[in-house]
């Protein structure tokens, strides 16, 4: 039995004219048609399977990036962070489409016989030419994915950036919008961002320096700072808000006849500031209790007797202005010698 054979004219049905077999037109007929069996039976399976391996990618590429974004809402505490990660899943969903459409597009350009040298040429200049010409957006762009990815800030975060101190409101690739205490809303280029002061990460320590006269016994004042600082950390409203218990670091300076005791609370991130003022309430209310001063930098303290103090007047009579005189000129007066605590 002799094989089936498909000649040219089988496909045609016939051929007339100008199209017989030997004339011009007749073998670019031919030419066509052995070119068309040689593309369907080489170049058409690479091509399909090169599209079913675009296809595989693409699922894959948006499976990942789906999966991103569900372990996010499942995990993530903070709605800021869900929305972070859904910008990133997009932009690693677009860049990944557009690598894969360009190396598809490429291979069938290639299978179909167009020349890629001239093109990828063209490509190249031209890519020069934006990157030279939005250099700053790309900068923007490329700082925003890596502040995504380190998680530097999220939205609802007290930060400091580029000299600018707010609540993060919103976050792109391009641009972050930052929210001061009096409501002016700032949009910062990503690529202005090289120092992040972070408020609200991990913890947050809040550091008072309490002022009480000289006059107080300094271990007194401690165990009253003490007992106050814990009665905040252990109340109803408070004792959630603390990380650790509160600090009585001493006295830490002396200044005219003021003794300061640095206080330091370690809270929640940005929750320090009730625990504060709730703090200083009670002081001023226990000081006025235990009859100790407040420290005032104006206050002089002496320990000398009364006896001592008739012998040392503060002015002599030469000192006193004469009826009818023109008064000092204070800037010639000299300064008093004596020594407020010892009367010398």
């Amino acid at each position: 039995m002799l094989p089936l054979r498909f000649e040219p004219e089988f496909f045609l049905g016939f051929r007339w004219s100008i199209f017989r077999e030997g004339r011009f037109l007749g073998r670019v007929l031919d030419e066509w048609i052995n070119d068309t069996q040689e593309f369907l039976h080489t170049k058409l399976p690479h091509l399909i399977v090169i599209a079913a391996i675009g296809f595989f990618l693409n699922k894959l590429l948006r499976l990942i990036t789906n999966r991103m974004v569900r372990v996010a809402e499942l995990h993530a505490g903070a709605s800021g962070r869900v929305s972070e990660v859904k910008t990133l899943a997009s932009v690693i969903r677009a860049t990944g489409l557009a690598v894969i459409g360009a190396i598809v597009g490429m291979q069938f350009l290639d299978a179909l016989g167009v020349d890629l040298a001239p093109l990828l040429a063209s490509a190249g200049v031209a890519g020069v030419a934006i990157g030279l010409a939005a250099q700053n957006i790309v900068k923007d762009m490329f700082n925003g994915i890596l502040i995504l990815v380190e998680g530097q800030f999220n939205v609802g975060d007290q930060v400091r950036l580029a000299g600018v101190a707010g609540t993060v409101e919103a976050m792109t690739l391009r641009k972050t919008t930052v929210r001061d205490s009096d409501g002016t809303l700032y949009v910062i280029p990503n690529s202005q961002i090289t120092t992040v002061a972070n408020l609200s990460m991990d913890y947050s320590v809040a550091t008072m320096n309490i002022s009480v006269d000289f006059s107080a016994n300094p271990d007194a004042v401690m165990k009253l700072l003490t007992q106050i600082a814990m009665d905040v950390r252990n109340s109803d409203e408070f004792k959630n808000l603390f990380v650790a218990d509160p600090q009585i670091l001493g006295v830490d300076a002396l200044k005219g006849s003021q003794l300061i005791f640095p206080v330091q609370f370690k809270t929640l991130p940005t929750k320090q500031y009730g625990p504060m003022r709730e703090f200083q309430r009670r002081v001023r209310l226990a000081l006025e209790q235990n009859h100790m001063l407040p420290g005032d930098p104006l206050r002089v303290y002496g320990t000398f007797s009364g006896a001592d103090a008739a012998q040392t007047p503060l002015r002599t009579a030469e000192a006193e202005p004469q009826p009818g005189a023109p008064a000092p000129d204070p800037t010639t007066l000299k300064p008093e010698e004596t020594n407020p605590f010892s009367g010398e």
